[in-house]
């Protein structure tokens, strides 16, 4: 039996919209801190990396430096609440979950390499009913513990470190130009860039050098 092709996607920002509540959070723990919030359309565009990372840019947009005790305590802050309130607005991009499912039925193997915490990731995508366990680890190691191999695998992401990852790795990139990049992420050098879900599983598919069979409809 052949090695079943692997589609690794980045979460935040590829398959779910996930900024409507790191960004209320962020402003929320700000607000505690006397700090004003930053703009949504300036802050969505500083996720991915993590907590720490959005708070430490976040900072920045508003001028402000924090020592690293500080800022230790708004990131314990910052995911206790977001805990609580992790999919109070965040929903998968619409057309994500038919494009999962028509990957799924074709014999893909799906796994999740993410920066956000692995309990984190566990309790969105359980929330959001998308894949039953995310694995937040370095790309190969993602690829080998869902039972892939690189050279049958494709990434998909919103970012250069999602695109740089997946070279380093030798494997195949799928840019979304929708998620969270503040460099049009066709600038990045990925293989193939999309601009909605609807795209996603027969770009992949077509990467992957799978196909349609006939009468099978894209997702």
């Amino acid at each position: 039996m052949g090695i079943a092709p692997t589609v690794v996607f980045d979460l935040d920002g590829t398959l779910v919209e996930t900024a409507p509540d790191l960004v209320a959070t962020l402003n929320l723990i700000f607000a505690r801190q006397g700090i004003p919030p930053v703009a949504y359309d300036v802050a969505r565009n500083l996720v991915g990396g993590g907590a720490r990372a959005l708070i430490e840019r976040g900072l920045a947009a508003e001028g402000r430096k924090l020592v690293p005790t500080e800022v230790d305590r708004l990131v314990t802050d910052f995911i206790a609440h977001y805990a609580a309130h992790i999919a109070d607005r965040s929903r998968p991009f619409p057309g994500v979950a038919a494009a999962l499912e028509a990957l799924a039925s074709r014999g893909c193997r799906l796994a999740v390499c993410t920066n956000k915490l692995e309990w984190l990731s566990v309790r969105l995508l359980g929330t959001l009913a998308l894949l039953q366990k995310p694995d937040p680890e370095f790309l190969r190691r993602t690829i080998a513990r869902a039972g892939g191999a690189p050279g049958h695998a494709v990434m998909v992401g919103d970012s250069n470190s999602d695109v740089a990852m997946g070279r380093a790795a030798g494997v195949p990139v799928i840019a979304v130009d929708y998620g969270y990049s503040e460099t049009p992420v066709a600038e990045l050098g990925p293989q193939r860039v999309i601009g909605t879900p609807a795209d996603l599983s027969h770009t992949i598919l077509d990467l992957l050098g799978i196909g349609h069979r006939a009468g099978t409809e894209h997702a």
